[in-house]
Order: C-alpha cells, then structure tokens, then sequence
C-alpha cells in the first residue's frame, strides 16, 4: 500500500534512520508552518506562522515514541470584550505512533500509525494546542466585557450606566406626570 503522507509535508517526519532498532533515537528541532485552524473559535495560530518544534523520536518495539514540545505565537479575540489578544503557548507532546500491522483487518481507527515509515505530527499538535488554551480567553482576568444594552466597552467608561427601562404597561402614566399635564388643571 502506498502512503496516503506526503514527505514534504512540513509535519511529517521520516523515521527510517532509526531503522526499527528498539532503543535508537534521534533528536530534533525544527521549525513548521502552522496548518490551518489551529486553535478555536476566538484564540489560535494563525494559519503560516511558525511553530518551533523540540522532539526526541525513539523507537520501541511496537513503533516510534515522540516526545518534545511545541511552541507558537497566538492570536485571537477577548471573549467578553472582543479586544485582539497575542499570546503564546508551549504544549508538550507525546505519542507513539505503531508499526503497520501485518494484518490490515485488524487496524484499529484511535491509534496513530507510520505510513513507510513516515509519520503524521499534525493531528497530535492539534489536539495539544486546542487542549492547553483557555476555552474562554481574556484580554485581562477582570475584564468586565461590554455593555449589553448599547455594546460600550466597560473597562473604557466603569461608571457607564442606562436610566431604568420603563415597563411599557406603564408608560403612559409618565406623561401625565410631566410638568406639561400639571397646567391643564391650574
């Protein structure tokens, strides 16, 4: 079977020099494009930044371990008051990617394998960065957000307040109470 990975793809790594000897290894660092959506709704990489990658890849018995980190710079927006946020993030990373399996049938879907032993470090970096940032980011931990009535930012203005709405059942008393309605009568 032909691998599905392509070689010079910027997160798959070849691991043939380590020859399926159990104990060989080798490090390295390198640096990658991040892919597309990484991140979520309002936080992440911005697709073409760079991640700069420290791994040790190690083979075992049943295949190839990767151990490192990965580190990029975020961008995103304040989930309350929707400022831009930079950030960065360093994940740790490890995962053992199997051998092909002699018997195709018995390929199981939740494992990560090596294709020509080739291996796919995407999937593995996305799951790590989307796990270590905030589901809610903010601009600062007490951010008070914006107005909900007209969408004012409250850290710019926090004395900001609205008169009470009146009830609309009464606001037709509120005309008889006006200075005009009192000179009728006099």
């Amino acid at each position: 079977m032909r691998s599905k990975l392509d070689p010079r793809a910027p997160l798959v790594l070849d691991t043939r020099e380590l020859g399926r000897r159990p104990g060989s290894q080798r490090t390295m660092s390198l640096t990658a494009e991040a892919p597309a959506e990484l991140g979520i709704e309002v936080l992440g990489v911005p697709e073409g930044s760079q991640i700069q990658l420290d791994l040790r890849l190690e083979a075992v018995m049943d295949g190839v371990l990767v151990t490192g980190t990965a580190s990029a710079e975020l961008e995103g927006e304040c989930a309350r008051c929707l400022d831009p946020i930079e950030d960065a993030v360093t994940v740790d990373i490890q995962e053992l990617y199997l051998y092909e399996p002699a018997d195709r049938d018995d390929e199981d879907d939740d494992v990560n394998r090596l294709e020509d032993d080739l291996l796919d470090l995407e999937p593995v970096l996305r799951d790590a960065v989307v796990l270590a940032l905030p589901f809610q980011p903010l601009c600062q931990d007490d951010c008070p957000g914006l107005c909900v009535e007209c969408g004012a930012r409250l850290a710019d203005d926090p004395d900001h307040r609205h008169d009470d709405p009146v009830d609309p059942r009464w606001a037709a008393l509120v005309d008889l109470s006006a200075p005009h309605a009192q000179t009728e009568h006099d």
